[in-house]
């Protein structure tokens, strides 16, 4: 991991079921130092980025307001400015995760929710930098991305032959 710059984070619960805020606290740091490492990202100082740990009723909400789908998802990414142009901030964004739809797909996949909860993280963040996966091409370079990642935290590949990949994973980006 390089020496990249680390955005202060807001971390917001809001649902039950997320368990000790500070281990979620230290886990959201940890994955959001090691994207910026590894993805080379220019952020201003103090550059910020705040992430609600809710449900998966309040997603749903969230998802119909800015992306027109009545469904939960496991995490949504709200641009804080233009992707496009670094160094980036400082207002970041925003992540939601929803904690029923996260934890249902570590159970489909047989992995620990930490681990789940880690990539969503990584996933969710890069979208703020305009990562994206609506096509081969930019699924390929974001999965690179997200697996170089999660190795650097030591977590197994989430593409790997031996995971499927959940299926509300599409992009979820909303601007």
């Amino acid at each position: 991991m390089s020496d990249a710059a680390v955005p202060t984070i807001d971390l917001a619960i809001e649902a039950d079921g997320w368990g000790n805020e500070e281990k979620l606290q230290a886990l959201v740091s940890r994955v959001v130092a090691m994207t910026c490492g590894v993805a080379r990202l220019d952020l201003v100082p103090n550059a910020e980025l705040s992430v609600l740990l809710s449900d998966d009723a309040r997603v749903r909400i969230l998802n119909r307001a800015w992306r027109g789908k009545d469904t939960a998802t496991n995490v949504l990414s709200f641009p804080g400015g233009d992707e496009d142009e670094p160094p980036f901030g400082p207002l970041l964004g925003d992540l939601a995760l929803a904690r029923e739809t996260v934890a249902r797909e570590a159970d489909e996949m047989g992995i620990p929710f930490s681990d789940h909860l880690t990539h969503l993280v990584a996933h969710g963040f890069l979208h703020l930098f305009g990562y994206d996966h609506m096509d081969d091409r930019e699924a390929e370079e974001m999965e690179t991305l997200e697996r170089q990642i999660l190795a650097g935290l030591d977590i197994a590949d989430p593409y790997g032959d031996a995971l499927a990949r959940p299926a509300d994973m599409e992009s979820e980006t909303s601007r």
